[in-house]
């Protein structure tokens, strides 16, 4: 189990240099994230213990959700008062995010049925 949580901070030490140095307008994490997941198609497979690790991160996901409920709940009197401004922007993000989904998976299909 250390083994696998050294793996993962060593990826995101990885992307945090990467972001630092090469392309600082991506989170270090993210580009952690990507360069693991870049490792993983090309390896194939994980090893045990990256797939515990992975698997207890998985089990506790709701533990993150706890600092932006606190940030909600402490910033509430800004969110009541820019109410339109945060709905606008969460409706244009929603559908901006279904829209390209939906793009990009018939692009996927066109591609997939020009297959032999």
């Amino acid at each position: 189990m250390i083994s696998g949580l050294v793996q993962i901070l060593l990826w995101q030490g990885l992307g945090e240099l990467v972001s630092h140095f090469l392309i600082p307008i991506l989170p270090g994490p993210v580009l952690g994230l990507i360069l693991l997941l870049v490792f993983l198609i090309l390896k194939g497979h994980a090893n045990s213990s990256l797939l515990v690790i992975s698997d207890a991160f998985s089990q506790h996901l709701g533990l993150l959700f706890i600092p932006a409920a606190v940030g909600v709940i402490l910033f509430l009197p800004q969110l009541k008062a820019h109410a339109l401004a945060v709905i606008t922007a969460l409706v244009v993000s929603v559908v901006l995010t279904i829209t390209t989904t939906a793009v990009i998976l018939r692009l996927f299909a066109r591609t997939n049925s020009n297959d032999p």
